[in-house]
C-alpha cells in the first residue's frame, strides 16, 4: 500500500490526538509513514511535496473497526471484501478487523488466508481478521489457536454465540492465556437470551416481543470475568449494554485483571423506543437497552471504563430484513455510518473528540498490538479527515456497501468524511 518517496505535507488541520490534545498544525508523510508533526505553525512544504489543504478541518489517525462481518466466504451477496472496503475507505475506517461468522466459519489456518489472500487483493484499506474461538462456533470444541496465530489471526473469537459450556471457554482461554492471545467473547446467560428480540420491560411487553431482562447480560459477564480471573487470559467483553454489568467490570480492572470492554455505536446512540412500529432495521443482538442503560454504557465510555467503540457492521440482505420483527435477521451495515453516529456523543457533550478518537483506534491499536491509531513520528500514515459539523440527511442507497440495512436511513446527521488515506495513499475523496 505505501508509495516509496512520496511525501505529502497536510496543512491548516484541526489535529486530534487520541487520548490527548487537540488543536491546529500539520503533518509531514514520507514513504506511508508520519515524518513529522506540527502543533500550531506548520513550516513550509519540501520540494516536490504533495499539499494537502485541510482548510481548518480535523485530521485524526484512520478508524480501526473492531467486529467487522464480510460476506466471504459464504455470502457474498451480502458484502465482499471490495465493498466491505469501500464502505470503510468512505467512512473513514482504514482498518477493519473482521469476524470469522461466515459461512463456514473461519475456524481453519486454509479458511483464514483465503480471507486475508482476498482481503488483500480488492480491499483499499487493511483488513486483519480474527478467528472463531471454537470449531465451527459451536462451543464444543476450541480450534486450533496456535496455528490460526501464526496464520494471521490477530484474535478469537465465535462472534455473537456465547460459549456455553464453561470447561471450553475455560480450556481456550487457558490455551490463549499461555500464548498471550485474546479471546473476545459475547456476554450474555444464554438461556435466558435464547429466542429474544427485545429487553424486557413495559414497552416490550406493549409490542407483545419476546424479551430478555438486562439481569442476562450481568451474569454472563460475571462468568466469563470469574473465568479470567481463574485462567489469567486476556479477555474483551465485545459489547457492553447495560448498567448492571458496570460495577463488576469496574470490580475486575481495580482488581488489576487482563479484561477489557467494548461498546457497539447502535447501542450508544439508540434505545429500546426506537424499535417502536416493529422497524427490524433496529433489530440487534442483544436487543436495544432502555435509556437508562444507554447513558450508563456512554458515561462509562466517557470515563474510561469501556475502552473500544466499534460498528459491528453486519450486513443483511432484504429478504432478511422485510419479515416480521421476530423473524427478521439481527444487525445493521455500520462502517460508513459510525463516524456521523459517534460524533452525536461529541455534539450532545457527552464526549471529546479525543476521547472518542481513543475510543475508535488507538485502543483497538494497542489491544490487538497494531502500529496504526497514533499521531507520532514513525507511525503507519493512515488518516482521515473529516468536518465534524457538516449537516446532512444520510439516504442508505448511498452507502457503498451491498447490503442497506442502517436504522439510520433518512436520519439528520452531523460529521462528512472528506478525505481518508492508507500508508499515505489516498483511498477516499
Amino acid at each position: 500500500m505505501t508509495e516509496p518517496g512520496r511525501t505529502i505535507l497536510f496543512r491548516d488541520a484541526r489535529l486530534v490526538e487520541p487520548g490527548g490534545r487537540e488543536g491546529p498544525g500539520g503533518l509531514l508523510v514520507r514513504d506511508g509513514l508520519i515524518a513529522d508533526i506540527a502543533w500550531g505553525a506548520v513550516p513550509d512544504a519540501p520540494e516536490g511535496a504533495e499539499v494537502v489543504d485541510c482548510a481548518g478541518h480535523v485530521l485524526a489517525p484512520g478508524i480501526i473497526d473492531l467486529g467487522v462481518k464480510v460476506g466471504e466466504p459464504g455470502e457474498r451477496h451480502k458484502e465482499s471484501f471490495r465493498t466491505a472496503g469501500l464502505a470503510a475507505a468512505a467512512g473513514g475506517v482504514t482498518t477493519m478487523i473482521t469476524r470469522p461468522d461466515t459461512l463456514p466459519p473461519i475456524d481453519t489456518p486454509e479458511a483464514l488466508e483465503f480471507a486475508i489472500r482476498r482481503a488483500r487483493e480488492v480491499s483499499p484499506v487493511r483488513v486483519q481478521p480474527m478467528a472463531a474461538l471454537t470449531k465451527g462456533r459451536e462451543g464444543r470444541e476450541m480450534t486450533e489457536i496456535g496455528l490460526l496465530r501464526d496464520a494471521g489471526a490477530v484474535a478469537f473469537t465465535d462472534a455473537d454465540r456465547v460459549v456455553r459450556d464453561t470447561r471450553v471457554l475455560a480450556r481456550a482461554l487457558v490455551y490463549a492465556g499461555a500464548m498471550g492471545a485474546l479471546v473476545i467473547h459475547h456476554a450474555q446467560e444464554p438461556m435466558l437470551s435464547a429466542g429474544a428480540c427485545a429487553t424486557s420491560g413495559a414497552f416490550a411487553t406493549r409490542l407483545g416481543l419476546p424479551a430478555v431482562p438486562p439481569m442476562a447480560e450481568r451474569m454472563g459477564v460475571a462468568r466469563d470475568l470469574a473465568l479470567a480471573e481463574m485462567t489469567g487470559a486476556r479477555l474483551h467483553l465485545d459489547r457492553i449494554t447495560t448498567a448492571g454489568a458496570l460495577p463488576l467490570l469496574a470490580r475486575a480492572r481495580a482488581a488489576g485483571l487482563a479484561v477489557t470492554a467494548g461498546a457497539d455505536i447502535h447501542h450508544l446512540t439508540l434505545n429500546e423506543l426506537d424499535i417502536g412500529d416493529y422497524r427490524t432495521f433496529f433489530k440487534f443482538t442483544p436487543p436495544l437497552r432502555a435509556e437508562s442503560d444507554r447513558a450508563a454504557v456512554v458515561g462509562a465510555v466517557a470515563d474510561g471504563l469501556i475502552d473500544v467503540i466499534g460498528s459491528f457492521h453486519t450486513p443483511q440482505d432484504e429478504e432478511s430484513k422485510r419479515l416480521p420483527y421476530e423473524d427478521a435477521a439481527p444487525g445493521a451495515v455500520g462502517l460508513q455510518t459510525l463516524l456521523p453516529a459517534a460524533l452525536r456523543l461529541v455534539h450532545a457533550g457527552a464526549l471529546t473528540l479525543p476521547r472518542l478518537w481513543a475510543c475508535l483506534s488507538a485502543n483497538p491499536a494497542r489491544l490487538l498490538g497494531l502500529p496504526q491509531g497514533r499521531l507520532a513520528r514513525g507511525a503507519p500514515a493512515d488518516l482521515v479527515l473529516f468536518d465534524p459539523d457538516l449537516p446532512f440527511v444520510l439516504n442508505r442507497h448511498d452507502l457503498m456497501s451491498k447490503s442497506k440495512n442502517t436504522p439510520f436511513d433518512l436520519a439528520r446527521m452531523q460529521g462528512r468524511v472528506l478525505g481518508s488515506w492508507v500508508a499515505g495513499r489516498r483511498v477516499w475523496g
